[in-house]
């Protein structure tokens, strides 16, 4: 193994050429996967200026369009780590309105999003079609080991410590979820590319072999 520093932008870069280079006769799921406090949220926003100047069509969603309801999500308390773990996603939700069309063979026609969690109501989004070729952004943590149709995945690694200083301290609570995650899936062995974002100013990649 070995990690290879790089700066922000050329992380950006690397990925989106990556991504510009799959076939162009099929959709690409792509995710950036890890905790809100690594940045996934904008470095997936970063990527979308790219991949459109590669000329690839850009959908960005976020997992947090597909919240389950406040009634599901807070079932056992609106601070319990291991309902956030495995309860908060509407996993049939995503798949089935944003993952799925875009399979081999797919519609191409999606939701953006699905549930508001500000307003606990419907997020009265609008479906969208995706040309064959697209590529979806989506970002989220928690996003590997459910079974989700993604074809390219990043995961942004922290340290215990640096996921503790950078997570705000109202929001330690989900700190279990993610030390359940680094333990039972392991997306650093899952993950297509993995970064290592302790200092979000010095991202280093993780190269296997």
């Amino acid at each position: 193994m070995r990690v290879r520093a790089v700066t922000p932008e050329r992380l950006v870069t690397e990925i989106a050429a990556r991504v510009v280079e799959l076939p162009r006769d099929a959709w690409v799921r792509l995710a950036v996967d890890g905790a809100e406090a690594a940045g996934t949220a904008r470095l997936a926003d970063a990527l979308v200026e790219p991949l459109r100047l590669g000329g690839r069509a850009v959908l960005r969603a976020s997992a947090g369009g597909f919240l389950r309801p406040a009634s599901l999500r807070f079932e056992h308390g609106r601070e319990d780590p291991d309902a956030f773990y495995q309860d908060w996603l509407d996993v049939k939700g995503i798949t089935r309105e944003l993952l799925e069309p875009l399979s081999p063979g797919g519609s191409g026609r999606v939701l953006p999003s699905l549930w508001d969690a500000t307003t606990d109501r419907a997020s009265r989004a609008s479906y969208v079609d995706l040309a064959v070729g697209g590529v979806l952004v989506l970002d989220g943590p928690l996003l590997l080991g459910q079974g989700l149709p993604l074809d390219l995945v990043v995961h942004l690694w922290l340290s215990r410590s640096a996921l503790a200083r950078r997570t705000p301290p109202e929001r330690h609570w989900t700190l279990g979820a993610f030390e359940r995650y680094e333990n039972e899936v392991d997306p650093a062995l899952l993950a297509d590319v993995v970064v290592r974002a302790d200092d979000p100013r010095h991202p280093a990649v993780v190269e296997q072999g």
